[in-house]
């Protein structure tokens, strides 16, 4: 069962244009706040000791110097994953993520180090490392720095067997044992904490964490529940759970091609990230297609009318709204349609009159999502589709094998005007999105109009 064409919900907006240029600068400089502001938490407090230590012994210097950095990292590490949504949709869930664990790399390399200058400075520090015989700022050292090679042991695994929802907890759990062991390392050694600059700083170090923390948590609970409108199947493995919101809405809420964490209890621990699917400019409903794998997924496809849904979001900078386009090139796989249909049900009620082409990557027919309501949306806006199969049967006459610069170049065949922005919007597997890089990168596309989005465990 394919989705009613949707009707628009606002007056239609003719756009023959990108997004205002003023909203493009102002993702640019949301983007140049963020980073600035990750910089300066990263390395201002060392910068501040450095000004005031004075001359100091080379050991010494970098002994203090490592802790501060690893210190420092740790809390920007801890900050990434915790939903600001200001942070998250400057710079977008790939980037985050990817911060996240290189700098959570820095931070046990800087640990290693840490420790490795204090004891060279003064070998008989190596005592403080002895479980029990030290004291209390020792234990908690060693208490973080085996957190540490846990968490970073942890992480470069990932998931490799049970449940994913047991590797996430312990990670957090893990990584809150090395902030906390940490923040009472250095507040029992009483050297930075008394100093009348350093102390202060800090401490703001610790506020900013707790503030974040609390925030993520509490605001999640007070806000974001929805009730099911319905739970409609797309396939015999793919559903869509169209949601509403209570009481009056009829602004936007969310832009195209962002997404939004669910969980069907207000408290609970178990909540996963889904693509947002439906228009952008419908206020007062929202739609997840889904599909059905794992027991959270089993879950969603058997909720009724009226259930709750919490839903914290939208997060994410994966959207056209962002970027100052003459023309989107959409390349999904498999359920990666998701974002793509949210953009071009977006673009069908503002009456975008961009060009759209559409490239859908999946393992054989019955793969296919959306065919009939994609036929409809190419009366509407200027949309071609080109669907391409891993495994078509005999009778399939359209288009086989993986997307190659032969097929996109014919895709684009009818874009080839200089003075033309497109702009690539990218979302599937890993192994899709990278070979699909490859391509565009031998096609000479700039790297700054390729938008990516993988589906991978976060």
């Amino acid at each position: 069962m394919n989705r009613p064409v949707p009707h628009p919900v606002t007056a239609p907006l003719r756009r023959d244009t990108p997004p205002p240029a003023d909203a493009w600068l102002a993702h640019r400089r949301a983007r140049t706040v963020w980073g600035s502001v990750l910089v300066t938490v990263l390395v201002g407090p060392s910068l501040i000791w450095m000004l005031r230590s004075g001359p100091q012994p080379l050991l010494h210097q970098l002994s203090v110097l490592t802790g501060l950095l690893a210190l420092s990292a740790m809390v920007i590490v801890a900050v990434l994953p915790s939903r600001v949504r200001g942070l998250s949709g400057a710079l977008g869930l790939e980037t985050l993520l990817g911060l996240h664990r290189r700098l959570g790399v820095l931070a046990g390399v800087l640990v290693a180090l840490h420790l490795a200058c204090v004891v060279a400075d003064h070998p008989e520090r190596v005592g403080l490392l002895v479980p029990f015989a030290a004291p209390a700022r020792g234990q908690a050292a060693t208490l973080a720095t085996v957190a540490v090679v846990v968490l970073l042991v942890l992480a470069l695994r990932g998931v490799r067997t049970g449940s994913h929802e047991v590797w996430r907890w312990l990670h957090l759990s893990l990584a809150a044992v090395v902030v906390g062991a940490s923040s009472l390392h250095v507040l029992w050694l009483n050297n930075l904490v008394g100093d009348a600059v350093m102390g202060p700083v800090l401490g703001g170090l610790g506020l900013l964490l707790v503030a974040v923390l609390v925030l993520r948590w509490g605001a999640r609970a007070a806000t974001g529940e929805f009730r099911v409108h319905v739970v409609r199947p797309e396939s015999p493995t793919v559903s869509t759970l169209v949601l509403a919101r209570p009481g009056r809405h009829a602004g936007p809420w969310f832009r195209p091609g962002q997404f939004a964490w669910l969980r069907l209890e207000r408290m609970s621990v178990e909540e996963h990230p889904f693509t947002i699917a439906s228009s952008a400019a419908d206020g007062g409903r929202v739609e997840f297609t889904v599909r059905h794998t794992g027991d959270f997924a089993g879950r969603l496809r058997e909720l009724r009318r009226g259930d709750p849904v919490w839903v914290d979001g939208p997060y994410g900078s994966f959207t056209p709204d962002s970027v100052p386009s003459t023309g989107l090139v959409l390349i999904a796989g498999g359920v990666g349609i998701t974002p793509m249909m949210s953009m071009l049900r977006t673009a069908a009620d503002r009456d975008d009159r961009r060009p759209y082409r559409l490239v859908v990557h999946a393992r054989d027919r019955a793969d296919l999502l959306f065919r009939a309501e994609l036929a409809h949306l190419r009366t509407l806006i200027d949309l071609q589709v080109t669907e391409v199969l891993r495994r078509p049967s005999a009778d399939w006459a359209g288009a086989t094998g993986p997307i190659d610069t032969a097929l996109l170049a014919a895709v684009l065949t009818d874009l080839d005007d200089p003075a033309r922005r497109l702009d690539y919007f990218v979302c599937g597997r890993p192994q899709l999105v990278g070979d699909v890089l490859a391509t565009l990168t031998a096609l000479g596309v700039p790297d700054d109009r390729v938008h990516t989005e993988q589906f991978a465990q976060v």
